[in-house]
């Protein structure tokens, strides 16, 4: 039995990475509120586009109907995710922004990335044993 059918899915709103993507959305932008208004076409539009990118791609993927596809969007959902770290790492290192907001965001993305993490383990050798 896959990680989707254990989660009864209907909809990738049901997805818990997807749930906890769009928590993690919703604390950059109040992390990115903060931070100088000259950084607005630069470190804030970087992050606010890569995080946007994660749940989106969930649910894109999600409903593109094929596994392979599925997998394909997850990876760069995940990738996204990537992106974002390297961007917090980077305004945390110019002190942009409240550093007590920084703990808003940390714990869900390493949560979603984690959980994108493990999808991915399982759907890639699902897909490697139906071969």
């Amino acid at each position: 039995m896959s990680l989707l059918e254990k989660q009864k899915i209907q909809s990738y709103k049901d997805l818990v990475v997807w749930q906890r993507a769009m928590e993690l959305t919703v604390a950059v932008y109040t992390l990115t509120a903060n931070f100088p208004k000259e950084e607005i076409y630069g470190l804030t539009s970087q992050m606010r586009r890569a995080v946007v990118s994660i749940p989106a791609n969930i649910a894109e993927g999600r409903h593109r109907g094929t596994r392979k596809d599925f997998l394909n969007f997850l990876r760069i959902a995940y990738s996204s995710g990537a992106e974002l770290e390297t961007h917090m790492e980077i305004a945390r290192k110019l002190k942009f922004g409240n550093p007590e907001e920084y703990h808003l965001a940390d714990t869900p993305l390493m949560e979603v990335m984690k959980m994108l993490g493990t999808m991915l383990s399982r759907l890639k050798s699902s897909e490697a044993q139906s071969l």
